[in-house]
């Protein structure tokens, strides 16, 4: 579980797009998004008012030198299509990452952060959850990180949760009334087509970051 060095499958090819129907998108990815970006608008502008806001060091090994050029919304969904991980590992992943928002409160999730977070812990939580999943190497093609890079990062997550991955109904289900909650509270969350994402284009990176000099990652479309 803390390295990717044994394959769970044989390296798979990915799917064509046109393969992939976006209306499967299950509406827990939208919505999921939607926190997730309203968190990170807020503590972006909370970072962006300088003081020391968001200066904690806990996080840093998540930060990049800029922001990634594809939305979060499109991430999310470029994980779910090519991953085929089960929507819980998602909401799982969103435990993670509110967890150590209450862990570490002077680390912000913020834009320069979130990607590599939700990869990451969408991956850790595939291994908890998902009977066959892919390995590290297959995630970081897919998230347009290094191999070593999602390594590194899986196991700096796993350290700062103390290792406690494991997710009880009880507290998935509160988990899933919270995002059901915003659901309703924001009225429906519709998002306009749009052709020609970045999802689907030929190289996509989330690299660049402080702390690894190795080129973008090529992804297969």
């Amino acid at each position: 579980m803390l390295t990717g060095g044994e394959p769970q499958l044989h390296q798979p090819r990915m799917p064509e797009p046109s393969q992939y129907d976006p209306s499967t998108t299950p509406r827990v990815l939208t919505i999921l998004s939607y926190v997730l970006e309203k968190l990170v608008t807020r503590n972006d502008l909370l970072c962006n008012g300088g003081g020391s806001a968001g200066s904690g060091k806990s996080l840093s090994a998540f930060h990049g030198v800029r922001s990634p050029a594809i939305s979060l919304e499109k991430y999310v969904e470029r994980i779910y299509k090519y991953t085929s991980c089960s929507p819980s590992c998602f909401v799982v992943g969103f435990v993670y990452i509110d967890r150590l928002v209450h862990k570490y409160p002077d680390s912000l999730v913020v834009s320069l952060n979130v990607h590599r977070l939700v990869v990451t812990s969408v991956m850790v939580a595939s291994k908890i959850l998902d009977d066959v999943h892919y390995n590290n190497a297959f995630y970081a093609r897919v998230g347009g990180v290094s191999n070593a890079e999602l390594n590194r990062l899986e196991l700096e997550l796993l350290f700062l949760l103390d290792f406690e991955v494991t997710v009880s109904s009880r507290v998935f289900e509160s988990y899933c009334q919270h995002l059901e909650k915003e659901m309703l509270c924001n009225g429906a969350i519709e998002r306009p087509a749009i052709t020609n994402s970045i999802d689907d284009v030929t190289e996509i990176s989330v690299e660049d970051n402080t702390q690894t000099s190795s080129p973008p990652v090529l992804v297969d479309p």
